[in-house]
């Protein structure tokens, strides 16, 4: 029986077809690409979750030590010296108005640049200015900053003769120009996104170029505009050698753009290249200063968000 058996199954098992083997193929390298791209995606979430952690951990011992009250409500900041002092509102009052003066001067021209180069210029204007915005959000921060200290204070100094050396108003205009180039390219990009056809239709109603791109194409690129500003606002409150350089490091609550006064990434910098010990008070003052600089960025960007899902809704 077992002979005859064998005798009714093939000599050779079938094999795969050479399709079927290239499908198999397809699928593994899908898979392997989908694992690496989980894994890029993977990267940049585990790194962020371990910034906060080293920031919260630190942040922790910190407050154990001095309390949180006297973090928010007292107006000096001398951690380093005998009479210590540790209140962060004068290094925030410091970011908040270098900030300001910054973004007052980088959203408005950035978005006048990015409507005359999206709705008028022609494409040989275009093809020059977008290197050119390039080739300026790539100059070294610390040659702004020097840029700042010694070219438009002595600038100012001229029709502000009150003026001091080191100001946050020096800082913050050359800190704008610096983050021009950035809310210009994406502003550009999220208008030249607008369908045509809107365009088409405002013309057909007889508006003008300058309504079209001001009341149609505008708010049709609220999404890519509101990213611009609040990657804007970040630069701005996450800058550091512009205000290490120009602004003086001086820790002075102020809301006077024409004063010096120290900011948080200043602040950083300047403790950081110090010699103070590890678990010193000292040290851990940066961590409790990064922290309230992280919690001003989220909270920037979630006011952010909250404008653009609003003015979605209007429109």
């Amino acid at each position: 029986m077992n002979h005859a058996m064998s005798a009714n199954l093939p000599s050779e098992l079938p094999t795969i077809s050479d399709r079927l083997a290239k499908n198999a193929m397809r699928n593994l390298t899908e898979r392997l690409i989908e694992f690496m791209l989980l894994g890029a995606a993977a990267v940049s979430v585990l790194t962020t979750l371990g910034i906060v952690y080293v920031l919260v951990s630190e942040s922790i011992t910190f407050f154990a030590q001095i309390g949180i009250v006297e973090f928010l409500t007292d107006t000096q900041w001398t951690p380093l010296f005998d009479d210590a002092h540790f209140g962060i509102m004068v290094l925030v009052s410091g970011t908040l108005v270098s900030s300001f003066v910054a973004l007052a001067v980088a959203i408005p021209m950035g978005t006048v640049i990015a409507i005359y180069l999206s709705e008028f210029a022609d494409s040989r204007v275009r093809e020059m200015a977008k290197p050119i915005l390039e080739l300026l959000g790539g100059i070294p921060t610390i040659v702004f900053g020097y840029f700042a200290l010694l070219v438009v204070t002595p600038i100012l100094q001229v029709i502000f003769p009150s003026l001091p050396g080191f100001s946050l108003l020096s800082a913050g205009l050359v800190m704008g120009i610096m983050i021009v180039p950035y809310v210009a390219s994406l502003s550009e990009d999220a208008m030249r996104a607008v369908p045509m056809s809107l365009r088409e239709g405002a013309y057909a109603m007889g508006s003008t170029r300058l309504y079209t791109a001001i009341h149609v194409v505008v708010p049709a690129a609220i999404s890519g505009l509101a990213a611009s500003y609040i990657l804007g606002i970040s630069r701005a409150v996450g800058e550091t050698m512009i205000l290490a350089v120009a602004a003086g490091m001086q820790p002075n609550l102020t809301w006077n753009p024409m004063e010096p006064a120290a900011t948080i990434t200043s602040y950083i910098v300047q403790v950081a290249l110090g010699d103070l010990p590890h678990g010193s008070i000292g040290y851990q003052t940066i961590f409790a200063a990064g922290l309230t600089l992280l919690l001003i960025t989220l909270l920037f960007n979630i006011l952010g968000q909250w404008l653009r899902a609003k003015y979605r809704e209007n429109y």
